[in-house]
């Protein structure tokens, strides 16, 4: 960025390129403000009711599932944050130092195309939810209203994303609060508490999405941190995200717990927190779409990041700027409007079903994007290499990446258990998915083992070109 340290730009400049240490500001705590912020939101609230509709746990039992899984998943994120400041990039564009110029070209890919899907859901959701609200614009007007909106905040880019999550953290925390408050003052029904029990399935198929659920936001977390300066170390950008984002997530998956006991298993958990919290109910509604634009603002700027790094990987000599990224927005705004504004009823619903079975993919990229930066590399890269042609000292393909990346998604193969695909192991856990443990235990100790014979070879080359630029 092109400004002197703490000084802000109304739309950002960089793109994918690398903070120089003299552009690096901002607060810590402005990740705590982020990460809360975005997860409080209508997605989380019905996936947190699926505790009561879908498993049948009791209360307690649902908040203990939630609480663990979120814990255990917000350590990705943390860690993930956390690398941000260290290097100075983008989530995606780093992956090249763990497997290659080309060989991180697969999960870019597929990250932009979670993107591009999550954006134009949210589209979707926000465009119903104003329509309902404002039964006088059209939906296909509704769409496009919250669609500019979150396009627009995502120009704006990254100073304006944590300055809008401050707000956000403060207005959707309150609301929160107020959903929790009139919630019990309309009364939950008698016995609530002792509704639903224990069965182990149940409990981990709960704990399970709220670890999903934190991992799933990998693919761009240090997208959120790379301005900080790199001397507020690992620790303190860890607890921050990690913090902001279990206790945002977690609150609203117990809220729609609460909200699931009011209700019939088979009810609309959105309508039910609209009656359920009585004369509330309105303003925690506005409250959600405005949530919705924002955090959808996310989903944009991390495809637009993401569709970058991939053209920028067959065009080294491109250095992508703030017009590029102002371009490619437009153009994504206008390609999601037209899918957004003729997509089926059950778009949501089906979308979903393709995210679950594409955690699959993204469960053992972040094991070996955390593994490499934290045990392999030790945070030392070579960040010229990452945009050189050839791949520089991480080439075009790292096949010890490629290949513990594969034979992760294979073991989770038996575990998986998703709407497209169920693994047959599946069926001894009833239906619990322990795919993304499975994962985790198997290809963390696998790329340490495959790339330990060329660490120290990698690391003496970073030290002789680090040693050979301070002399140039």
């Amino acid at each position: 960025m092109s400004h002197s340290p703490g000084s802000e730009e109304l739309i950002e400049s960089n793109s994918v390129g690398q903070v120089d240490p003299a552009n690096r500001h901002g607060r810590v705590r402005d990740l705590f403000t982020l990460w809360f912020s975005t997860n409080i939101a209508p997605l989380p609230i019905v996936t947190g009711a699926m505790s009561i509709q879908v498993f049948d746990l009791s209360l307690v039992w649902a908040i203990c599932a939630i609480v663990v899984g979120h814990m255990i998943g917000g350590i990705v994120l943390g860690l993930a944050s956390a690398q941000g400041p260290q290097l100075g990039l983008p989530q995606m564009l780093q992956s090249r130092g763990q497997f290659g110029r080309y060989g991180a070209l697969l999960v870019v890919v597929i990250a932009a195309i979670l993107y591009v899907g999550f954006f134009i859901s949210n589209c979707v959701l926000a465009g119903k939810s104003i329509h309902t609200m404002v039964p006088a614009m059209p939906l296909e007007g509704a769409i496009l209203t919250g669609a500019c909106a979150a396009t627009l905040i995502g120009i704006l880019g990254y100073n304006f994303i944590h300055t809008l999550n401050r707000l956000g953290t403060w207005v959707m925390g309150f609301g929160l609060l107020g959903g929790f408050v009139f919630l019990f003052i309309n009364g939950l029904p008698e016995g609530f508490a002792s509704r639903g029990g224990f069965n182990i399935a149940g409990w981990l198929a709960m704990a399970s999405l709220g670890a999903i659920w934190q991992m799933s936001f990998a693919p761009y977390t240090s997208d959120y941190s790379r301005y900080l300066p790199e001397d507020v170390g690992i620790w303190k950008p860890f607890i921050a995200t990690y913090s902001g984002a279990v206790l945002g997530t977690s609150l609203c998956f117990i809220f729609g717990t609460l909200v699931a006991l009011t209700v019939a298993p088979d009810a609309d958990i959105m309508g039910a927190v609209k009656g359920a919290t009585g004369e509330f109910g309105p303003v925690l509604m506005v409250l959600f779409i405005l949530s919705i634009i924002s955090h959808n603002a996310l989903n944009l700027y991390g495809a637009v990041l993401a569709l970058i790094t991939s053209v920028q990987t067959f065009a080294a000599d491109w250095t992508p700027s703030r017009r590029a990224r102002v371009v490619l927005s437009g153009v994504l705004l206008i390609a999601c409007c037209a899918v957004a504004v003729t997509a089926p009823a059950d778009f949501i619903a089906k979308f979903m079903k393709l995210i679950l079975a594409m955690m699959i993919v993204l469960v053992p990229w972040a094991t070996l994007n955390l593994m490499d930066f934290y045990i392999v590399q030790r945070m030392r890269y070579h960040v010229p290499s990452l945009f050189a042609q050839d791949g520089g000292i991480y080439g075009r393909y790292n096949p010890n990446a490629v290949t513990a990346y594969l034979i992760g998604i294979i073991v989770q193969l038996p575990f998986i258990s998703t709407p497209i695909y169920t693994g047959p192991v599946v069926a001894y856990l009833d239906g619990a998915d322990l795919s993304w443990l499975v994962c985790i235990i198997v290809t963390a100790p696998l790329y340490w083992l495959l790339a330990r014979r060329d660490t120290p070879y990698r690391r003496q080359q970073i030290s002789t070109l680090s040693r050979w630029a301070s002399a140039n």
